[in-house]
């Protein structure tokens, strides 16, 4: 609910927060929840949103489409941060909705950034009001609730997984700032392709992170003699505090393919060559590290073990320590991957399991597997023959199945 000096100083807040959209014609991304047909949309165009956790990485828009969801509803609307409320702000919250919800039957909308930084204690004092149904919690959060918050509220909820804006979603969102933000509508703002593409791909999906480096390239530089603020790749870059990209879009993904390509092949320095043209060039280091996380798994699996740790080890370091000392870390994991024994039993068998379970999806469980049935005792258990005996586990449709073959010598 707004309040009376809500827009007094609109232009003094950030370019994010004056362009947030207010309906869901002007919400970019999330397609895969929000498409037409889609649940989330359904729900929200029926006004009926239940209680929901949105989680996914910053600047995805989850706080946005909570705003949204309030007024589309035409119910109150309270925000908390989880950091900064504690037991006694949710009371008063739910004192007041209580008695909206009866007086009025206006239910309220209870917004709780960082939810998963909630107690248990802190979210107890919520399930009551939840099964009431007076207050509908919406819990934005950057971890993933199912480990991350308490299972009282998880189980209360509906979870919707935000995923990072595409470079199109992104493109829109700072072509609507530059023509639709009255404070950017006072500048003459020139801004090439380069530029924009450079905002939209050097941002990791975050919307935010974006605007912002608009913002300041439109505010820190000079108009020219035509009265044009002309924002260029290396303006942007600098902005977003990153070096500019020196490949074009082909040349990068030729580059990364040929490094992906050089792992799966053994070849450690042509690897490391790809690897170090790539971050020369402005590449994050950690891109090369998730690169170099799956391939240890496909390409490397139970042949080479600890290939997965060392890939996993390299981006923590990156994350964590920073470059160049994070670059003696990744150096590490390629060279072990590609050192490694190659096995790609792994992504086989899970290509074949993956199959099976769309194709077979109901197909009968043995009696003797089945959760405390009569035939359940029946079940073989392993310890009692020494860690292993025969019997069957899967249905009878898929009783000869292999996915994984074990070597040679193995059981």
């Amino acid at each position: 609910m707004e309040s009376l000096f809500e827009n007094l100083h609109n232009d003094k807040k950030p370019l994010a927060e004056r362009i947030r959209p207010k309906s869901l014609d002007d919400f970019e991304g999330q397609k895969h929840i929000l498409g037409p047909g889609k649940l989330l949309r359904r729900l929200i165009e029926a006004k009926r949103v239940p209680s929901v956790i949105f989680y996914g990485p910053p600047g995805t828009g989850k706080t946005t489409l909570a705003r949204i969801i309030a007024d589309t509803s035409n119910s109150n609307f309270v925000k908390l941060n989880a950091v900064s409320s504690g037991v006694a702000e949710v009371k008063v919250v739910l004192e007041h909705s209580k008695s909206d919800f009866e007086l009025y039957g206006k239910k309220t909308y209870l917004l709780l950034d960082e939810c998963h930084r909630w107690s248990k204690a802190q979210s107890d004092s919520l399930l009551a009001a939840l099964e009431n149904g007076h207050v509908i919690f919406v819990g934005c959060t950057t971890e993933n609730p199912s480990y991350s918050m308490t299972r009282a509220i998880v189980s209360r909820c509906s979870v919707f997984e935000f995923k990072r804006l595409g470079v199109a979603d992104i493109k829109n969102v700072l072509n609507r700032a530059i023509t639709e933000d009255e404070r950017l509508k006072k500048f003459k703002i020139k801004i090439d392709d380069d530029a924009m593409t450079y905002f939209a791909t050097s941002c990791g999906g975050d919307v935010r992170s974006a605007l912002n480096g608009l913002e300041i390239g439109i505010s820190t530089t000079s108009a020219n003699k035509n009265g044009e603020i002309v924002i260029d790749k290396e303006i942007a870059a600098e902005c977003l505090q990153k070096k500019a990209l020196s490949l074009n879009e082909d040349v990068y993904y030729h580059l990364l393919s040929a490094f992906c390509k050089s792992l799966r092949g053994s070849d450690s320095t042509a690897a490391l060559y790809y690897a170090n043209r790539l971050i020369e060039a402005g590449i994050e280091p950690q891109v090369l590290a998730r690169r170099t996380i799956c391939h240890a798994a496909e390409d490397c699996g139970l042949s080479a073990p600890n290939a997965l740790l060392q890939a996993c080890a390299s981006l923590y370091v990156l994350d964590h320590v920073g470059m160049p000392e994070g670059n003696l870390a990744l150096t590490q994991a390629i060279i072990y991957v590609c050192e490694s024994p190659k096995d790609n039993r792994v992504v086989v068998a899970m290509n074949m399991a993956q199959d099976d379970a769309k194709n077979h999806p109901d197909d009968n469980i043995p009696e003797y597997l089945k959760n405390h049935t009569e035939a359940s005792k029946n079940y073989k258990y392993p310890h009692d023959y020494g860690g292993y005996v025969e019997q069957q586990y899967l249905p009878s449709s898929l009783k000869d199945r292999k996915y994984f073959i074990p070597k040679k010598g193995k059981k």
